[in-house]
């Protein structure tokens, strides 16, 4: 994968194949003029963004804007909701949310899903231990002429 271009053609500075910031895509390595080239806006953009609360760049020793690859994609989701659906900011902010709202509900669900998982091997374990117990206590009895297998039943409690 070639490193990102700007718009007209040139090589953004400090932007580099795969993920900008390394191993970890989290981490801010743009400020905010590259990171507006990478997601293809005006820096002011980034900043009423900020300002909106649609995204939180972190911040260098001296204050700097430091954008990351995650901020770069969330930009550029940004910019789809609004250019390619014609949300306004507002209807951004929503589907967004609904957004984290269904990341949240699918790990619950993934999680609920193996903790029933455990539930029902657990369950299962105990019924075989069940049977195993009362095999047991069967003891084989054979009358005379007549093979049969009464089971001994326990006191009602």
């Amino acid at each position: 994968m070639a490193a990102p271009e700007a718009g007209d053609g040139r090589r953004v500075a400090g932007a580099s194949s795969g993920h900008g910031a390394g191993s970890d895509p989290s981490r801010g390595v743009y400020m905010i003029s590259i990171a507006a080239e990478l997601a293809g806006m005006h820096p002011q953009t980034l900043r009423i963004y900020e300002t909106r609360g649609l995204i939180t760049p972190k911040r260098s020793a001296k204050n700097t804007r430091l954008y990351s690859q995650v901020d770069v994609e969330r930009l550029r989701r940004i910019q789809e909701l609004t250019t390619e659906l014609g949300l306004n900011l507002a209807g951004v902010e929503r589907v967004m949310e609904l957004e984290r709202e269904v990341e949240r509900a699918r790990r619950r669900a993934d999680r609920l899903e193996r903790e029933l998982e455990r539930t029902r091997a657990a369950g299962l374990a105990e019924v075989e231990r069940v049977h195993q117990a009362y095999r047991q206590e069967l003891v084989r009895y054979e009358a005379p002429g007549r093979a049969l297998v009464p089971v001994r039943r326990r006191p009602k409690a």
